[in-house]
């Protein structure tokens, strides 16, 4: 019997398939669902710094009803009263999730200033949440907002939230920064415990009927998988802290070459949401029977077996693989060939 057991944030979880934040993880009988299935730990969904933007707009409102700025500030968001959960909501789900289940909870967090998050993270904890997870999303549209400005805007949300919560801290981050390596090694020297690599930036779409920018969801793919893999292999082993694969998760394959990379959890939600949480229990299976049949014994002995610093040939994740791939493409020899 293969031992599939990993850790992550310090949280020892049966196996490293674990749902990320999203619709699954929004209520209660959902996530009974996913403990049923065999998740071995959940993210919550978001709780979204504009529902907390909200909640203290509402009381001011009532305040100082017939103040113009209420009515323009809500104007930019949905109708946040049907927006995921609300705070007080969130915490409720939390405080329910942690009596009602056994697995454990982790919470998270969605914005990128620091004040409405240090107040909250700490009520998070408190309502009884295992560790929290840091979503930050931010879009640099400013042009005189510098690279420098945004990697420091990431800290310093990190550092406070550090400073009023005990628990483990993870970060879910984008790919979009000129030195990636040296953001991570930031974040974990900022405190956090975890990264999640990476978070999905969702890209708008134009509707030329109605000429409209308008919002488009579409599901990850096992092809989305190689842009955090390459970044873990790189990492495992340089920063202290647990990493996390997200995105492009769906087979079990996927999630070997993850843990290969040297990622301690592969999170996963667009294969929940085509095929339910019964997906885990065959993704377990599968991964239990591949190591067998490849004389693995245990999760940990494939641990960042792949990655950057154990493998023969490093430079295949930095420039000389580019050139590699761009000579591997071989067309087919009647597409090459002239037209008559």
């Amino acid at each position: 019997m293969v031992d599939l057991s990993t850790t992550y944030l310090g949280l020892q979880l049966a196996h490293p398939i674990v749902p990320s934040a999203g619709p699954l993880t929004s209520r209660l009988d959902r996530i009974k669902r996913l403990e049923d299935a065999g998740a071995p730990a959940v993210v919550l969904v978001s709780l979204f710094e504009e529902q907390i933007e909200h909640e203290s707009l509402l009381l001011d409102h009532y305040l100082s009803y017939g103040a113009e700025t209420y009515a323009e500030a809500l104007s930019y968001f949905p109708d946040l009263g049907s927006y995921n959960l609300g705070p007080e909501e969130y915490l409720k789900l939390i405080q329910r999730a942690k009596a009602e289940t056994s697995i454990p909870i982790i919470a998270s967090l969605n914005g990128v200033s620091s004040g409405g998050w240090t107040e909250y993270a700490r009520q998070i904890e408190q309502a009884g949440a295992d560790a929290l997870e840091l979503n930050i999303y931010y879009v640099a549209a400013d042009i005189h907002v510098t690279g420098a400005e945004v990697e420091q805007r990431y800290i310093d949300v990190l550092k406070q939230v550090r400073q009023v919560v005990s628990i483990p801290l993870a970060v879910k981050v984008g790919p979009f920064f000129s030195a990636m390596a040296n953001m991570a090694k930031r974040l974990v020297e900022a405190g956090a415990n975890g990264l999640v690599l990476f978070n999905r930036f969702y890209q708008p779409d134009f509707d030329i009927e109605a000429l409209e920018v308008v919002p488009h969801l579409v599901l990850s793919t096992s092809d989305e998988l190689r842009l955090p893999l390459r970044w873990i292999a790189i990492l495992y082993g340089r920063v202290k802290a647990a990493l996390a694969l997200s995105t492009g998760v769906h087979t079990h394959e996927d999630v070997i070459k993850g843990i290969m990379a040297g990622a301690s959890v592969t999170m996963l939600t667009s294969e929940l949401l085509r095929h339910g949480p019964g997906r885990i229990s065959q993704l377990v299976r599968d991964l239990s029977e591949w190591m067998e049949q490849h004389e693995y014994g245990a999760v940990a002995q494939m641990r960042g077996c792949l990655s950057q610093r154990s493998v023969a040939n490093p430079d295949a994740f930095e420039r000389a693989n580019y050139a590699k791939v761009l000579q591997s493409w071989r067309a087919e020899p009647s597409a090459l060939a002239p037209k008559s």
